[in-house]
């Protein structure tokens, strides 16, 4: 079962995700694909890692997540989050078309169940730059790809879970 959960920042998303393993049996496993590129992030990171708590295992995976979890199996794993996924290959000049279809192809053929936390980022402006509309295009489409393969989509919004499927 794949669960994609999408939201803006700060929407609860997370939260919201990390709820959804509860009734699994522990240890869950949390991929996380964010770098500590300054301190916001750190901190950011550091947030997250102190509200889980006990019971998760942190799998950092910056890049290469369909190769971790080729080698996993049926595991329930949360993963979060696709938008900083996608930052980090854009930043190492990856091919993101191939990179999405792979991640793809992984995630049809995973036995466990994923959730999948991921930025909602074209609701608002255009953007000015041409890197910032480069990265808003492939977040679409990469959201277009799992929401397709997806069994549940959730939008959350204010806090809130709107089922969009499943």
């Amino acid at each position: 079962m794949i669960h994609f959960i999408l939201g803006g920042a700060k929407s609860g998303k997370s939260h919201y995700a990390e709820t959804q393993l509860i009734p699994y049996p522990q240890p869950w496993i949390y991929l996380a694909t964010g770098r500590a590129w300054d301190d916001e992030m750190k901190k950011k990171i550091k947030d997250h890692q102190c509200r889980r708590g006990k019971g998760w295992v942190t799998i950092e995976e910056p890049i290469e997540m369909a190769n971790y979890l080729s080698k996993t199996t049926e595991t329930p794993i949360l993963i979060d989050c696709l938008t900083l996924w996608l930052t980090n290959l854009m930043m190492d000049n990856r091919n993101i078309q191939d990179e999405i279809q792979k991640l793809v192809a992984c995630l049809q053929s995973y036995q466990g169940d994923v959730f999948i936390v991921s930025n909602e980022v074209g609701q608002g402006i255009v953007p000015a730059d041409f890197m910032a509309r480069k990265f808003r295009n492939h977040a679409g489409n990469l959201h277009q790809e799992i929401a397709k393969i997806a069994d549940k989509f959730t939008f959350i919004i204010a806090g809130y879970p709107v089922q969009l499927k499943g």
